[in-house]
């Protein structure tokens, strides 16, 4: 049996454990810097949440979001980081028990994340809960510490 429940700050280390596992199944396992205390420190803060799914006392997977304030609407919104169950896990309805208590607390709020264009797994997964797939791109864009004020008073 499969129980959920939210993580709490004694969680830090199974929830950083299964981060760096979804990262190292993405192939990106070295874009999790986040230590276990600072996770610990994160768990805390009311916007975040993760949910962690177990059975019989083993983490299996999660679900993590933030609730975020649009500015066209004025609402909230939650904004799903990331939805992970583990190898072995998949195809038991574990993601959709995760999708399903999201869905709970979202109380009519909308729900938005990002999927990659080349993970259709996830997008078949997330069109069969009912989620609209709408294409955009996404922009990363890091700056040294400093640079930004330096480029824009410099003309760019």
């Amino acid at each position: 049996m499969v129980s959920i429940r939210r993580a709490t700050a004694a969680d830090a280390a199974t929830v950083h454990a299964l981060m760096c596992e979804l990262a190292g199944h993405q192939g990106q396992r070295s874009a999790v810097s986040v230590s276990v205390d600072r996770m610990r420190e994160l768990l805390a803060r009311p916007e975040i949440t993760y949910l962690i799914a177990e059975r019989n006392g083993r983490a299996i997977g999660y679900v993590s979001w933030l609730v975020r304030v649009s500015l066209w609407s004025g609402g909230d919104y939650l904004a799903l980081d990331d939805l992970f169950v583990r190898e072995g896990e998949r195809g038991h309805g574990v993601g959709e028990r995760l999708m399903g208590a999201v869905a709970e607390v979202a109380d009519g709020r909308v729900i938005r994340w990002e999927v990659a264009a080349a993970n259709e797994a996830a997008q078949r997964f997330y069109q069969r809960i009912g989620a609209g797939l709408i294409p955009k791109m996404i922009c990363r864009w890091q700056v040294e510490a400093g640079a930004a004020a330096e480029s824009w008073h410099a003309g760019h």
